[in-house]
């Protein structure tokens, strides 16, 4: 059901002829085409129309109401873009090439046109909204500017005289509403588009109102010789007080083969085009116009330019030139036949007509200022006005609007890329300073840029969208800085009300520094130049002077004030100098933490307006003793502010603040002072003595002092303080004073028995004066205590010690090495005991040498020079290594060549001490390679080699190459045997494998490496599985043999529960050892970043085939990433299987057999299927993998779904699986195995005779009732052969009735059946109140056409041969029942007409089969109802034996 809202005017007009042609399926169909579609979504500053073209923009003046011009649309916008109204304006039927018509068979080329807009104006006088579609030839109309919905005008019925637009969307349109004394007037200018646009002139004056609207009848045409000369292409038009203005490009006159941009004027009251000139314009070097604007005092022209004119100049024409060139040309053609002084045509009368210049009086041009009858007309001036760009652009431009605002220049330029470019005019210079995207890229800005009546906001038109753009953005800018860095000619900074705004919004922007504009050269922010002081002590309050250059003047009512953070003081201002008194002390931030002063704002405010800001800082100055605890003097006197030390008292003050009679260390800061700065401050320069203090013996410690002078008159207390670990150890102190202002402090002698863990510790000292007062010290100043016998166990450890310590090795009691006076003068040891050699490794080496032999001890020597030459390996020498020396522990040599099958022990010989032997022996031995296994493996590496061979396990560094490339060696080397795992080779083909001992080379020569072409996987299935794992994957490939250990792994991301059941830690390469089989890798191991890897072995079958099982994964866990490991190739099994993911599925989940439970027996009856219920059952596998046991056999599966498993049991009761109890019923789905109960066989009953009785009966029985189904077969035929011949006897006497009345339509019908206007016709056969409608149904429902252009009433009537009639409510009877009757074909149904009675005679006349109609008079009816009182049914088909 179709249902239809509102029409549009418009639209009313043609949806006659639309109705009258398309079915009623169509119709609908158009009727959802037409209907407006959903509101388009706006926002605050932008509309949008995704699905329409969107084509001109038009402001009303007042109202500030948007109307956008669409294809077939008109939008009603508020002047936020909010949608108001919205008005549908096609598509409608219509073709350029036809005048406006009603019928459509006037055209018939027309079709469904877009109605794209053409040109929309506003008659504010009127308060009507002018709009020109492109159909129609370009008519206009009017609607009313409160709702563009209503239409107030429109033309049904156009002459040519009202074609206004142009009907080719490329060809521009523009106008004007001219507002004249009475009237308006539209002023149009076209170019030439289609046939039929020949006689439309390409400038006219229309009227608005009256009798015939858009009509030029009476009124100024442009007229034209020859429109093909004069194609005129329109930019713009424009007006001010007194003319209009159009700007265009065309071609001149036959001899003027180039295209030129042109300015015509015409006088707004001259309503003959009597003023009408012409001149033509130039931007100097540039191409032709493409879009202007009248702004002002000035005509902006946007000029094509570079190559192609993908670039565009824009040039400005002031009016006073432009208006003194078009009066010259009018005076030249006026009184001097267009003739220049120098003779030359420098005026013509153009467009092709019989005018000509003349030569009229000389004051012809002021008389006459608007032309007359007797003046030449159109005039169009030979010289051009030029004129020099402004500026250039990198792209065309389509779009011009400017602004003059506060005596500046602002002009908005739009290019096709969609940018918005905002350019300030000043003299003969343009300057863009600020670009925005505003349409989508590559989206022109129409024409039509529309300035608010604010002067506020830019109305910006792109193909899909308006937008709402600030003509100044000045808010956006929150400082002054940013307001003046952007440039704005629109913006300044408004200093008392602290924004960046327009000048009109600066209420004093007329006095000095009240309002800065960036093109000034004098406009500065204002700032605080400087601060008198620029700090202050937090403790007392004081003045601060601020110097403020620029300060605007207030008035005698008016003041500042200065801010610091929150605390407000009065200002006193004199000229540029403010003064302002600072916070009380409780009126301060405190300061943060590990800092001795605060930094706050400090703003010079005008009410609530911060006028210039800086910062200020508040210091405490007895704050920094507490933060520079080591020398608290030095930072307070050396610190940025004004601080004082009081020595005595030990504060750190301001100003002077010391105590009476004491004296002060006075801060750098200060001037013409001697005692200032840290060099002042009494202070510990440094120790006297050692730095190095031994443990256990007593010291006596001195230290430097200087500026002691400053305690004379107190107590001489001094203390040291040593900051031991674990305790602050205080001793008491003198002092010795010498020359000048210099002395020593002398520690007490202690003896210091710290707990150290290290050789030697540093302790932090210092002094004090008394107990607190703390002397500075110059720098860190640290002692060394350290222990002998710390890090030198043996004697050649202590002896190599350094010579500073004193260090002794003492054999007194228990040998140590010891402080040397604390060791009794006869247990000093000067010479070590002999070598010791603990350890020594690797105990093999080839007989080439080369085998760096590690040698690990006790007294090997206080230095390298003790063992360089004193080392020997089975009597053989052995170079040491310098870098390798550990002194006393340890000796690294290099072994000499010796024969093969030398052994002997190691000797270590220091001079004049006895050598020290090892007790194990170092054997010389040659290793031999014999095999290799496996002999080839992939090129990407990964194989895992054997190498076998005697006496492997030779020397401490062995390493394997093959092919040069490196084999690196899995731990353990056997005697028999080396393990390596191969790396990439660039190509295939054979490699030597060569093993190194030491500098001692071995190379298999006789069994190279082959390396081949790496395995490819070309098919893997299947590619599901459980998560159980272990379904069979059939893997497919080429090269498959060469890999040794092929995996299926898969990486889970699995919490931390899933890890701790599943996972193992990973051990990359598991520990061999030597003779034991290789373990099996595990079945997940944990990887980095949470993941899980689990893992199966498969099995090589073929060069072809790899047999892999799906590895088990937990529940919990999700596969990331499934793939094969071929050694070091990696393929995932979704390449393998040709994009095919593999997917893991839920494990099933199977019913015990039987419903007691899986404890109770299943009782099976012999020869039964078993049927087990489950869930997910073939999700992961298929039935020929599922095994099935009942006990010992097997149970076939014969079907498995996915909640069922039929499987067939044994015949016989199987035996249990552990030889006791029943057997169980056990599913094996790969590694999912499911115990469901056990099962108990039933014995089988013996079969029962069927008693020869029963037999018998049942046979009669069976006889019987085949006799009774024959019986009726009988009657059932006989029945039906009577139907047939009783309807066939109707339909015989229809025969005649169908022929009359067919005779009768021919005779009788001279109208159309049901048309408008028709007369119904009546005959003797039928009654008044019967109404006939008869129709052929020959496949074709086109109009047909009389000889007089008239239709035929009843097209193809001559041709209906019969026909059934059937009074209404009866219809015909299915098209199917009819075909299974007759072999015909109803034509038509009949539908209720306005006399719709039957008689009761006519009701006896109706076929057996007809039946009544549901409708009612009201409905619309299907395709094949007539509104008629029978329905004629025409039989397509002549039957045989029938006569016609």
């Amino acid at each position: 059901m179709c249902h239809a809202t509102q029409e549009t005017p418009l639209l009313h007009h043609f949806m006659a002829p639309v109705m009258a042609r398309w079915p009623p399926f169509g119709l609908c169909l158009l009727l959802l085409l037409l209907s407006p579609p959903p509101l388009p979504l706006t926002g605050a500053h932008r509309f949008s129309a995704p699905n329409t073209t969107l084509n001109h923009l038009a402001l009303a003046p007042g109202r500030g109401t948007l109307y956008v011009g669409a294809v077939n649309r008109l939008f009603q916008l508020s002047p936020e873009l909010q949608l108001e109204a919205m008005a549908v304006t096609g598509p409608v039927i219509d073709s350029p090439d036809c005048v406006p018509f009603r019928d459509p068979a006037e055209c018939p080329q027309a079709q469904l046109t877009d109605n794209a807009n053409q040109l929309l104006l506003v008659s504010s006088r009127a308060q009507e909204l002018v709009a020109c579609g492109q159909v129609r030839q370009g008519v206009c109309e009017t609607r009313r500017l409160g709702d563009v919905a209503e239409v107030l005008y429109q033309a049904e019925d156009p002459g040519d005289g009202q074609f206004v637009a142009a009907n080719t969307p490329g060809v521009a349109t523009v106008g004007l509403v001219v507002p004249l004394p009475g009237q308006d007037l539209l002023l149009v200018a076209r170019g030439l588009a289609g046939k039929l646009s020949a006689g439309v002139p390409p400038l006219a004056i229309r009227q608005l109102a009256g009798p015939q609207p858009f009509s030029s009848e009476g009124l100024g045409r442009l007229v034209v010789g020859d429109f093909s000369d004069y194609n005129n292409s329109y930019v713009g038009a424009f007006a001010d007080a007194r003319s209009a203005y159009f700007v265009f490009r065309r071609r001149g006159a036959r001899a003027q083969a180039e295209y030129r941009s042109y300015v015509a004027r015409v006088c707004l009251g001259d309503t003959n085009l009597y003023s009408y000139v012409e001149v033509p314009l130039a931007c100097q070097g540039q191409g032709l116009i493409q879009a202007a604007f009248l702004a002002p005092g000035t005509l902006l022209g946007a000029f094509a330019a570079g190559p192609g004119g993908t670039q565009a100049a824009l040039c400005a024409f002031p009016m006073a030139e432009l208006g003194a060139s078009m009066e010259q040309a009018r005076r030249l053609c006026y009184t001097a036949g267009g003739r220049g002084p120098s003779g030359a045509e420098e005026a013509t009368v153009e467009y092709g007509v019989t005018s000509r210049c003349v030569t009229l009086p000389l004051d012809s041009p002021e008389s006459y200022p608007c032309g007359d009858e007797h003046t030449p007309s159109p005039i169009a001036g030979r010289q051009p006005l030029e004129a020099q760009p402004l500026l250039k652009l990198g792209q065309p431009v389509s779009a011009v609007a400017a602004l003059q605002a506060d005596g500046h220049m602002v002009a908005f330029l739009g290019d096709t890329q969609g940018q918005l470019h905002k350019v300030f005019l000043h003299g003969s210079q343009g300057q863009v300073y600020h670009s925005q995207q505003v349409g989508p890229p590559g989206s022109a800005i129409s024409p039509d840029l529309l300035l608010d009546s604010s002067d506020s906001h830019l109305y910006v038109l792109t193909a899909h969208q308006v937008d709402r753009i600030p003509v100044a953005a000045c808010p956006q800018f929150p400082d002054c800085a940013s307001c003046l860095q952007a440039q704005d000619p629109l913006c300044g900074w408004c200093v008392l009300q602290g924004r960046c705004t327009r000048k009109g919004q600066c209420r004093r922007a007329g006095q000095p520094n009240q309002w800065l504009w960036s093109y000034e050269e004098d406009s500065h922010c204002l700032h605080i130049q400087s601060l008198l002081p620029s700090h202050h002590p937090r403790q007392e309050q004081g003045q601060v002077t601020l110097s403020v250059p620029w300060l605007p003047i207030l008035d005698a009512d008016e003041y500042f004030h200065c801010a610091f953070g929150d605390y407000d003081s009065l200002a006193h201002v004199e000229g540029p100098y403010v003064a302002c008194v600072t916070p009380p002390q409780d009126q301060v931030p405190l300061n943060p933490p590990g800092t001795e002063y605060v930094t706050v704002p400090l703003a010079l405010m005008f009410e609530d307006v911060a006028v210039a800001t800086t910062n200020f800082s508040f210091y405490d100055c007895s704050a920094i003793q507490a933060l520079e605890a080591a020398a608290p003097c030095r930072a307070c006197v050396g610190s940025i502010w004004r601080c004082h030390w009081c020595p005595q008292s030990s504060h750190c003050v301001y100003g002077e603040h010391c105590p009476e009679g004491e004296r002060t260390v006075y801060s750098t800061q200060e001037v013409d002072v001697q005692v200032r700065g840290p060099g002042a401050c009494p202070q510990v320069e440094g120790l006297a003595g050692p730095h190095l203090v031994p443990v256990g013996w007593e010291s006596r410690l001195a230290l430097r002092v200087r500026n002691l002078q400053h305690f004379r008159g107190l107590p001489a207390s001094f203390h040291c303080w040593l900051e031991l670990p674990g305790e602050l150890r205080g001793l008491p102190a003198t002092l010795e004073e010498t020359a000048g202002d210099s002395g020593l402090i002398h520690c007490q002698a202690h003896q210091f028995y710290p707990s150290m863990s290290q050789r030697e510790l540093p302790v932090p000292i210092y002094v004090t004066q008394g107990k607190a007062q703390r002397l500075d010290n110059a720098h860190a100043l640290y002692v060394i205590l350290y222990d002998c016998a710390m890090g030198h166990p043996d004697c050649s450890h202590c002896q190599a010690a350094n010579r500073s310590l004193g260090c002794l090795w003492c054999a007194d009691g228990q040998p140590a090495c010891l402080y040397g006076p604390l060791c009794p003068p006869g247990a000093v040891e000067l010479l070590c005991p002999a070598p010791s050699i603990d350890a020594v490794e690797p105990l093999t080496g080839p007989p080439e040498g080369g085998l760096a032999l590690t040698i690990l001890g006790s007294n090997l020597g206080r230095a390298f020079a003790d063992v360089q030459y004193a080392v020997s390996v089975a009597s053989r020498p052995c170079s040491p290594e310098p870098s390798l020396y550990r002194t006393s522990a340890r000796i690294v040599c290099v072994t000499s060549p010796a024969p093969n099958g030398t052994t002997g022990p190691v000797q270590v010989a220091i001079k004049s001490q006895p050598p020290g032997i090892s007790s194990q022996h170092f054997t010389y031995q040659d290793p031999v390679l014999l095999s290799l296994s496996p002999r080839w493996g992939p090129q990407a590496g990964g194989t895992q080699l054997t190498i076998r061979g005697q006496h492997l396990q030779t020397g401490g560094n062995t390493s394997a190459f093959v092919g040069g490339q490196p084999c690196p060696i899995l731990e353990p080397v056997c005697p028999e045997t080396i393990v390596c795992r191969t790396r990439p080779q660039a190509v295939p083909g054979e490699a030597a494998v060569l093993v190194v001992f030491g500098h001692a080379q071995r190379t298999l020569l006789a069994n190279p490496f082959r390396y081949t072409a790496n395995p490819r996987l070309v098919a893997a299935e299947p590619s599901a599985s459980f998560r159980g794992g272990g379904r069979l994957i059939r893997v497919r490939g080429t090269g498959l043999d060469v890999v040794q250990r092929p995996l299926l792994s898969v990486w889970l991301e699995a919490d931390a529960e899933a890890q701790a059941s599943k996972a193992q830690p990973r051990d990359p390469e598991p520990r061999r050892s030597c003779g034991a089989p290789a373990a099996d890798p595990q079945a997940c191991i944990q990887l980095g970043g949470g993941l899980l890897q689990c893992s199966t072995v498969c099995s090589v079958n073929s060069s072809s085939l790899l047999l892999c099982w799906s590895p088990a994964v937990p529940d919990r866990a999700r596969p990331q990433r499934v793939f094969f490991t071929l050694d070091n190739v990696q393929v995932d099994f979704a390449s393998a299987s040709g994009g095919q993911g593999f997917l893991y599925q839920p494990n099933p989940r199977l019913a015990p057999l039987s419903r007691e439970g899986p404890a109770r027996p299943y009782r099976l009856k012999p020869g039964h299927i078993l049927d087990v219920e489950g869930e997910g059952l073939n999700l992961g596998i298929s039935k020929e993998e599922v095994r099935v046991h009942i006990g010992r056999s097997e149970c076939l599966v014969k079907t498995l779904t996915r909640t069922h498993l039929y499987c067939e049991p044994p015949a016989h009761a199987p035996q249990p699986a552990d030889g006791s109890g029943l057997p169980q019923f056990v599913v094996q789905m790969g590694n999912v195995r499911l115990a469901l109960g056990p099962v108990q066989y039933e014995a089988e009953p013996p079969l029962s005779a069927f008693p020869v009785e029963a037999q018998a009966g049942l046979g009669m029985g069976a006889a019987v009732l085949i006799a009774a189904v024959l019986l009726l077969t009988l009657m059932y035929r006989h029945k039906s052969k009577q139907a047939l011949r009783d309807y066939q006897k109707v339909l015989l006497q229809l025969e005649s009735l169908e022929t009359g009345v067919g005779d009768q339509c021919r005779k009788e019908f001279t109208g159309g059946c049901g048309g408008r206007g028709d007369r119904v016709p009546t005959g003797p056969e039928l009654t008044p109140q019967l109404l006939l409608a008869c129709r052929p149904h020959d496949g074709d429902d086109r109009p047909q056409q009389r000889p007089g252009g008239q239709r035929d009433p009843l097209p193809g009537l001559p041709h209906l041969r019969r026909a059934r009639l059937l009074p209404w409510p009866w219809r015909l009877p299915t098209a199917a029942q009819a075909r299974g009757a007759r072999g015909r074909r109803p034509l038509h149904h009949c539908a209720p007409g306005p006399h719709a009675a039957l008689q009761p005679a006519q009701q006896q006349a109706l076929p057996p089969h007809a039946h009544p109609h549901p409708g009612g008079a009201a409905q619309l009816f299907p395709e094949g109802s007539l509104p008629c009182g029978f329905a004629a049914v025409a039989s397509t088909t002549r039957q045989a034996g029938v006569p016609d």
